[in-house]
């Protein structure tokens, strides 16, 4: 078909109608929303093939993926922020049912207090639920990641639900051209559904239930959804090798950008990771050996490429679009999980920027790299480093004295 100009939203809604998906429930939830007017339009206009019914609430849609995709359907779903949350009782529970839907999480922070930005706490709240996760930084990703995403959820050796997530706004609603397939070069790498399931027979679900199970019964269950989601790294590297022989377009659970001889490292996910490389740009031309490891797969959490990426290196800074209030951030507590017995590791260091969607400038990004090869020196390293400009802080002092005079 060629290349069309896409945003995010609309390149979701295209791996949709071309995964030839039989059952959508949904919900609208800015910014998320226009996924799913897209593929409602698509199926009341004819030109996809495929059930589309608007539930109550993010609990009801979840549920209702959930039992489609264990009678057997090929199921999607869309969502993004406290729609997420809404549905989070459901979220542990389909993932224990063992089904492999398809869900897009359009990132947006959460309340309190509002705000329609990006950051990660809402898809990162989900990570020990037993959804796989695969994180998109371009629209080009946004829809190769669907594709990419059934036919690893649908493997016997994976049978979990797989999350797509995307930023809000910076990538949601961001033209790029986005190269779309025909629907017979679609069905070469993901053929039609074969229903396979863990325990469930697709015919007869209900009749395999059992509403409670003791101890030893639910860690054999749940040890279980750990080894299949273990074994979802090396099923999802045989789907990219099918991937890039179909399409062309090379994926892994990590991105390396400039990293073969870089000694100081970024680690990013989502589409500030463009940013990120631009800044590892700017400081390869002052003379610094600068790169940006980016976490595409975020569960399972990628230890061996992480660990083989990272050999050699000075310092990596993570930078986390998110935080755990009380702690700091969550992907810098995972790095260091993943480096911890390394005899080598680098010096770690932690930075919390991009909160609510706002920037991450080229300044705060060359005090990263300050802050790096300073740890270096001094062998004391500080953390975590919440990003705010001098501007910003004096835009706040303003307003707070304005609302102290009110």
């Amino acid at each position: 078909m060629g290349k069309e100009m896409l945003t995010g939203n609309g390149a979701a809604a295209w791996g949709v109608r071309l995964a030839e998906v039989d059952y959508i429930p949904a919900y609208p939830i800015t910014p998320q929303t226009e996924i799913i007017e897209t593929i409602a339009k698509w199926i009341s206009d004819g030109a996809m093939d495929a059930s589309f019914v608007t539930m109550d609430s993010e609990h009801s849609m979840v549920t209702a993926a959930g039992a489609a995709s264990a009678t057997g359907v090929r199921t999607f779903t869309a969502t993004s922020s406290q729609g997420l949350l809404y549905g989070f009782e459901m979220i542990y529970t389909v993932a224990g049912w063992r089904v492999p839907l398809v869900m897009v999480n359009v990132s947006r922070g959460l309340s309190s207090p509002i705000t329609l930005g990006p950051d990660h706490n809402d898809i990162l709240a989900i990570r020990d639920s037993g959804f796989l996760q695969i994180h998109c930084e371009t629209c080009q990703e946004v829809f190769d990641s669907i594709l990419m995403a059934y036919k690893l959820a649908e493997d016997e050796r994976v049978l979990l639900p797989v999350i797509v997530n995307m930023d809000g706004f910076y990538l949601s609603f961001t033209r790029e051209p986005v190269e779309i397939p025909d629907v017979e070069t679609v069905r070469s790498f993901l053929p039609e559904y074969q229903p396979e399931h863990a325990f469930f027979k697709p015919a007869q679900p209900m009749a395999q239930g059992v509403a409670v199970l003791g101890g030893e019964f639910y860690s054999y269950f749940k040890y279980q959804m750990h080894l299949a989601s273990k074994n979802a790294l090396e099923v999802y590297k045989e789907v990219c090798g099918d991937f890039e022989q179909k399409f062309g377009r090379k994926y892994r659970a990590i991105e390396e950008y400039m990293l073969e001889d870089a000694e100081y490292v970024l680690v990013m996910t989502n589409s500030f990771s463009t940013l990120g490389k631009a800044a590892v740009k700017r400081a390869r031309e002052k003379g610094l050996k600068a790169g940006l490891l980016r976490l595409r797969v975020l569960r399972p959490f990628p230890d061996p490429d992480i660990k083989n990426a990272l050999k050699g290196k000075r310092a990596v800074a993570v930078i986390d679009q998110n935080i755990s209030v009380g702690k700091g951030g969550i992907i810098y507590s995972e790095m260091a999980g993943c480096l911890y017995n390394e005899i080598n590791r680098p010096l770690l260091l932690s930075f919390i920027g991009g909160l609510g969607g706002k920037n991450i400038s080229p300044e705060e990004f060359e005090f990263i790299f300050d802050k790096m090869t300073t740890a270096e020196d001094t062998g004391i390293v500080e953390t975590p480093h919440l990003l705010y400009t001098e501007n910003e802080w004096k835009e706040m002092a303003g307003l707070k004295e304005i609302a102290g005079k009110g």
